[in-house]
C-alpha cells in the first residue's frame, strides 16, 4: 500500500487537509513562532528550569565498546544530542543494568570489571561540548540516563537470549522462547538490585534523573502485562507493578535527591507479521479469548486499546511522586508500524497496514487522553519524526494547547539533531536534513551493524557498513 508522505505536501494547509481527513480533532499551526512560541518556553520542574520543550529520546546505537564503555561513535552521537539545543535529554541511550540484559552486544552497560563511571562522565562531557558549540548554556539542561533490562529481547552476544517474565503465546512462537527463558522471582529481585546499583553510578556521574524503562517489550514493560504469571510478580495489577515499585523504592533509598522518570509503553499493540501481500496483520488475535496478556489491551478484542490500567499506572506514578513520564506505544519488535511510524519498513518489518500518519495520530490521541486526566505530570510525546517538515508545526500546536509538555525527538536527532535549535531560534528548517523514515537506522542494527542515518549523513555513508547495508536491502528486494 502506498500512502502520501508528509514530505510530499506542498504547504501547511495541504498537510492539514491530510491530517484532518484522518481525524478532524487534530491540527497544526500555520506559522512557527520561534523564540516567542510555546516550544521555546521554559518548564519548571522540582525547583529547576528546563530551558525549552524539546527532549531527546533514548536510543540504542549498537556502537559502544564490548566492555560497555562508550566508543568514539557513541560520544559523537551524544555530542550531537548536546548540539540539538534540546534541554531535556531523556537518557540519550539505553543503559543496561547488567551484561545479560543488553539488547545488543555493543550496548552501554554496568560492568563491574571496568570503570563504568568514567564512561558516564564522558557521555555528559560530550553533551556539554555539543551544547557549548551552539553557544547554549548547560544551566537549564536536565539530563537523565535510561536504565534497562531487555528481557524477552536480550541479545548480549550474537544470538537472541530471551529472559521473560511470562509465557506469551504469540511472542513465544515468534521469537522461539522456551521454558528455560522464564525468570524466577529471585532473579527478578536480583535484577532490581542492579537497577539500584546503576542509579548510584548515574547519580555519582552527575545525572539529574534516571529513567526506569518500562517500554517496547523490554522486561519492566513485560511485567506490566504479566497477568498469567503466578506468584508475587504476576496476576493482579498490584503484583504486576511490584517489581517496578521495588526498584523505585530502592533507588529512593540509595540515591536521595536523584529524580526518577519513566518511559512507558502506556498501551500495547497486538503483535503483527507480514501477510502474504507483505502488509502487516495481527497474528491470530482471536485464538485465545479473553486475551490475558499485554498491557492496555481489551481482553475481548486485543486489537483495541483499553486505557483503564494505563491510567491506573499513571495514578501509581503520581502517588510515588514520579512526575517525568515519557509515553510510547507498543514495541519495535512486534508492531513497528505503530511504535515507529515510517514510510519504509525495516528489514524485519512489513508494509504498514494503515497510513503512517494515522499511527502518529494514535500516539497524539493517547497522549491527549493521559494529559487530560493527569495535568500535573510532565509528559514527553513520541511518534513525531514521521511528520517530517511539519513536525514543528504539529509540535507547536500540541504544546501550545496543553496536550503535551515536551516533544521527543528520536530518529530525527540522528540526522538533524539541531532541528530543535533551529525551531526555538526561529531559523529556517533545513529540509535536506530531515529524516524521511527510510528505516536504515533500524535495518542496520537488525543485521548486527551500528545504527545511524546511512541515506543522508555523509559520516555514515563513508563507513564500510553503508555498502553492507545496500547489499542486504538489495537482497531483500530480490
Amino acid at each position: 500500500m502506498k500512502y502520501r508522505s508528509p514530505g510530499h505536501h506542498k504547504s501547511v494547509s495541504d498537510f492539514r487537509e491530510h491530517l484532518q481527513s484522518i481525524d478532524a480533532a487534530f491540527d497544526c499551526d500555520d506559522e512557527l513562532r520561534g523564540p516567542d512560541g510555546p516550544l521555546a518556553q521554559p518548564f519548571e520542574h522540582r525547583g529547576r528550569v528546563i530551558g525549552n520543550r524539546f527532549a531527546i529520546h533514548p536510543m540504542e546505537g549498537w556502537d559502544a565498546e564490548p566492555d560497555g564503555m562508550p566508543s568514539d561513535l557513541t560520544l559523537r552521537r551524544w555530542h550531537n544530542f548536546g548540539r540539538s539545543g534540546a534541554k531535556l535529554i531523556w537518557g540519550g541511550e539505553a543503559f543496561a543494568v547488567r551484561a545479560e540484559g543488553r539488547a545488543n552486544p555493543n550496548q552501554l552497560f554496568r560492568n563491574p570489571e571496568t570503570n563504568t563511571l568514567v564512561g558516564l562522565h564522558a557521555l555528559r562531557g560530550a553533551l556539554f561540548a555539543g551544547h557549548d558549540e551552539i553557544g547554549a548554556s548547560p544551566e537549564d539542561m536536565y539530563i537523565g540516563l535510561q536504565l534497562t533490562h531487555s528481557g524477552r529481547f536480550s541479545r548480549p552476544e550474537k544470538d537472541l537470549a530471551p529472559r521473560v517474565a511470562y509465557r506469551h503465546p504469540v511472542l513465544d512462537a515468534k521469537f522461539g522462547v522456551t521454558d528455560d527463558a522464564m525468570l524466577s522471582d529471585e532473579e527478578l529481585e536480583s535484577i532490581a538490585d542492579d537497577y539500584v546499583e546503576s542509579a548510584k553510578l548515574a547519580q555519582e556521574a552527575g545525572f539529574d534523573f534516571v529513567d526506569v524503562k518500562a517500554c517496547h517489550g523490554y522486561l519492566l514493560h513485560e511485567t506490566l502485562g504479566a497477568k498469567s504469571r503466578p506468584g508475587p510478580y504476576g496476576g493482579s495489577f498490584e503484583n504486576r507493578t511490584r517489581l517496578f515499585q521495588r526498584i523505585v523504592a530502592g533507588i529512593r533509598g540509595a540515591c536521595p535527591g536523584l529524580d526518577i522518570g519513566v518511559r512507558v509503553s502506556i498501551v500495547d499493540v497486538f503483535p503483527h507479521r507480514a501477510g502474504e501481500d507483505g502488509v502487516g496483520e495481527p497474528i491470530g488475535w482471536d485464538a485465545e479469548l479473553p486475551f490475558e496478556h499485554g498491557f492496555g489491551l481489551r481482553a475481548d478484542d486485543p486489537r483495541r486499546i483499553d486505557l483503564t490500567e494505563s491510567l491506573q499506572f499513571l495514578r501509581l506514578l503520581e502517588s510515588l511522586d514520579i512526575r517525568l513520564v515519557n509515553l510510547s506505544i507498543g514495541s519495535p519488535y512486534y508492531c513497528p508500524h505503530v511504535q515507529r511510524p515510517a514510510a519504509y519498513p525495516p528489514s524485519d518489518g512489513y508494509q504498514p497496514p494503515e497510513d503512517p500518519l494515522e499511527s502518529v495520530i494514535r500516539h497524539l490521541r493517547v497522549m491527549r487522553a493521559c494529559k487530560h486526566v493527569f495535568p500535573s505530570l510532565a509528559f514527553v510525546g513520541t511518534g513525531y519524526t514521521y511528520l517530517q517538515e511539519y513536525l514543528p508545526h504539529v509540535a507547536q500546536h500540541e504544546v501550545g494547547n496543553g496536550h503535551v509538555d515536551f516533544v521527543g525527538l528520536g530518529r530525527m536527532a540522528l540526522i538533524y539533531p539541531d532541528m530543535a535549535h533551529d525551531v526555538v531560534q526561529g531559523n529556517e528548517i533545513a529540509r535536506k536534513r530531515i529524516c524521511r523514515t527510510f528505516s536504515d537506522c533500524t535495518t542496520a542494527p537488525r543485521n548486527g551493524m551500528i545504527s545511524g542515518c546511512f541515506p543522508l549523513d555523509p559520516f555514515y555513508k563513508e563507513r564500510p557498513e553503508f555498502q553492507q547495508l545496500q547489499a542486504i536491502k538489495k537482497k531483500a528486494k530480490s
